[in-house]
C-alpha cells in the first residue's frame, strides 16, 4: 500500500489495494494465503536484532538516570533523547535485513505488482545477490532512511510508554507491578508510534526498494531528504500517510506485546537479581 502509486498523482495511478481488507483479499486470491507471510524468516531477524539491541540500550539508559530528573521522576526530553538513540543504534545494525525483508515482501505477481520488484527466491540468495553485486555497502543501502524511521518510531514509543505508565500509577492507584497499568500504557505508546514512524515508514520503504544503477545508487532518490521533496511534491502531504491503517494494525499489537513481555521480564530480572542496578 505504501509503494502503491510510488511519484504518482493521485488518480494518475491504478489502484490494486483500496484498503487493508481488500488488500488481504487480493494477495490472498492471486498469489495465495502463504503470500501474506512473504519475508517472514527476515522480519524475524530483524526484530530480534533491531529490538534486542533498542530495548538493550534504553534498559542501560534508564539504569545509568539519563532518562531521569534529579528527582526521580521521569523527563520527557530525556526519554526521547535515550529512546531515538536506542532506535539509532538497532536501525544501523539491522538494516540489511530490514532491506531483504522489504525486497521479499514488495515482490508479487504481475497483476498486482507496486513499486519495483526485484526477484529474490530467498533471504540466503537475496544477501548473496546483494552482496555480490555492491558489496558490503549495497547491504547498508537505505540505511539513510532506516535510521530516523527508528529514531522516530522508537523515541516516540518509549517516552511515551514511560511517561503514560508513570502518570496511570500515579492517578488511577495501581499496585506496584500491575501488568494491567503496564497493558494500558502500551496502548497509549501505540496511537503515538503509529503517527509519528509513518512518515518516516513510507520514506524508509521507497529507499530500500528503489532500483539501482551499476554503482549502487539509487535510480529513484539521491538520498532520505530527496526523497521527502519528491514525495511531496508528486503524491502531496497524505503520501507520507499511505497504508497508515496497516501500520497501525502492525504495530499495535507489535508495541503491546513488545513493551508487555519486556516489562515483564525486566521485574523477572530484578526480583532474580535484586542488587542489579536499575
Amino acid at each position: 500500500m505504501q509503494l502503491q502509486g510510488e511519484l504518482a498523482s493521485r488518480g494518475q495511478y491504478k489502484v490494486h489495494y483500496r484498503n487493508v481488507l481488500h488488500a488481504f483479499y487480493t494477495v490472498g486470491e492471486k498469489e495465495g494465503l502463504l503470500a501474506l507471510q512473504k519475508g517472514l524468516v527476515p522480519a524475524i531477524w530483524y526484530q530480534f536484532v533491531m529490538n534486542g539491541t533498542r530495548l538493550g540500550t534504553y534498559q542501560i539508559c534508564i539504569n545509568a538516570g539519563i532518562t531521569s530528573k534529579p528527582d526521580g521522576s521521569k523527563s520527557f526530553w530525556r526519554s526521547v533523547l535515550a529512546g531515538a538513540l536506542a532506535g539509532c543504534i538497532g536501525a544501523s545494525l539491522a538494516s540489511p535485513l530490514y532491506l531483504v525483508k522489504t525486497h521479499l515482501q514488495a515482490e508479487a505477481s504481475r497483476e498486482i505488482a507496486v513499486g519495483h520488484q526485484h526477484h529474490h527466491s530467498s533471504m540466503l540468495q537475496a544477501f548473496r545477490s546483494i552482496y555480490g553485486l555492491h558489496g558490503v555497502v549495497g547491504l547498508w543501502r537505505g540505511v539513510s532512511g532506516a535510521v530516523p524511521r527508528v529514531m522516530a518510531g522508537s523515541s516516540s514509543q518509549l517516552a511515551t510508554f514511560s511517561l503514560s505508565k508513570e502518570w496511570l500509577e500515579k492517578h488511577f492507584h495501581f499496585g506496584p507491578h500491575d501488568w494491567k497499568c503496564t497493558f494500558l500504557a502500551t496502548c497509549i505508546s501505540s496511537l503515538s508510534v503509529t503517527v509519528f514512524m509513518t512518515p518516516f515508514d513510507v520514506v524508509s520503504l521507497r529507499l530500500y526498494n528503489q532500483p539501482v544503477d551499476a554503482s549502487g545508487r539509487g535510480t529513484f532518490y539521491s538520498g532520505f531528504l530527496d526523497c521527502v521533496a519528491k514525495v511531496l511534491r508528486k503524491e502531496g502531504p497524505l503520501g507520507f500517510y499511505k497504508g497508515w491503517t496497516a501500520v497501525f494494525l502492525r504495530l499495535a499489537p507489535h508495541t503491546i506485546f513488545s513493551l508487555l513481555f519486556w516489562d515483564e521480564l525486566r521485574k523477572f530480572y530484578f526480583a532474580t537479581f535484586p542488587t542489579a542496578p536499575g
